[in-house]
């Protein structure tokens, strides 16, 4: 049997995480260091790993009914190889240190066990497509595993250079950053994105660290078709993007 399909056999690596193409994450265990993984999101595996449900802390619970954000995840453990991908999504692995991170739920693929997580609010009282309200801080030692829709841009924020950025299109940035969301415009009215150049909330970061964003404004693509009217425009409600996607959104 021959093919040009065989250039994209397995990739040999001793990392634990480890790209197999800029789309599809693998992820190496020993039996001993379990990962959390989004569920559904694994495409094969090799060795002895069982997959599980994750345990949700009571707290957690709460903040998820009261903000919907989360994280709604598998626990993969034993000794082997798992390959985890979300819509060809393009995957990219952070170290999380002491800084954190600030992180919508839709854009995690997989984090090690250890980490921990938790719900926090963003300087809004909108909830907007893309990034709302809510967020997940992850903080302590080890690896994350983010999804973005296409090739993503890294910004550098310092003391005399604060960055701006498309609400929709932010993915991530570091916890240590503060952070303010508005909506810049010269009408009266803020539900007016810019006169007529459809440029509507954004958020703005201040400090020292890095922000994540994405050459798209909408959320992972499944099914994630803006809707009509007033409240679509402006990512709100049954017909914004977020309500047109929840397939797509996983919390807990």
């Amino acid at each position: 049997m021959q093919s040009p399909l065989f250039a994209f056999t397995e990739a040999h690596t001793q990392d634990r995480y480890a790209l197999q193409n800029s789309q599809l994450l693998r992820v190496a265990l020993q039996g001993h260091d379990d990962v959390l993984a989004r569920k559904g999101s694994m495409v094969a595996y090799q060795g002895l790993l069982e997959f599980d449900g994750n345990y949700q802390t009571p707290g957690q619970h709460r903040a998820r009914a009261h903000s919907g954000e989360g994280l709604d995840l598998m626990r993969v453990s034993g000794q082997g190889t798992v390959y985890l991908a979300n819509l060809a999504q393009y995957v990219h692995v952070v170290d999380v240190d002491h800084d954190g991170l600030t992180v919508d739920s839709s854009y995690v693929l997989a984090l090690d066990s250890g980490l921990h997580w938790e719900v926090v609010s963003v300087d809004s009282q909108y909830g907007i497509s893309g990034t709302g309200k809510y967020q997940l801080n992850i903080s302590g030692q080890g690896k994350v595993a983010l999804m973005t829709s296409g090739q993503p841009l890294m910004l550098q924020v310092t003391p005399d250079k604060y960055v701006n950025a498309d609400a929709d299109a932010v993915v991530a940035w570091s916890a240590s950053l503060r952070v303010q969301m508005q909506a810049q415009t010269h009408s009266s009215g803020v539900w007016r994105r810019r006169g007529s150049t459809g440029e509507g909330w954004e958020l703005s970061f201040l400090g020292q660290g890095y922000a994540l964003v994405q050459p798209s404004e909408l959320l992972p693509p499944q099914n994630a078709v803006i809707g009509s009217g007033l409240a679509a425009q402006f990512g709100m409600g049954q017909q914004g993007v977020r309500g047109a996607n929840q397939g797509n959104i996983f919390t807990n």
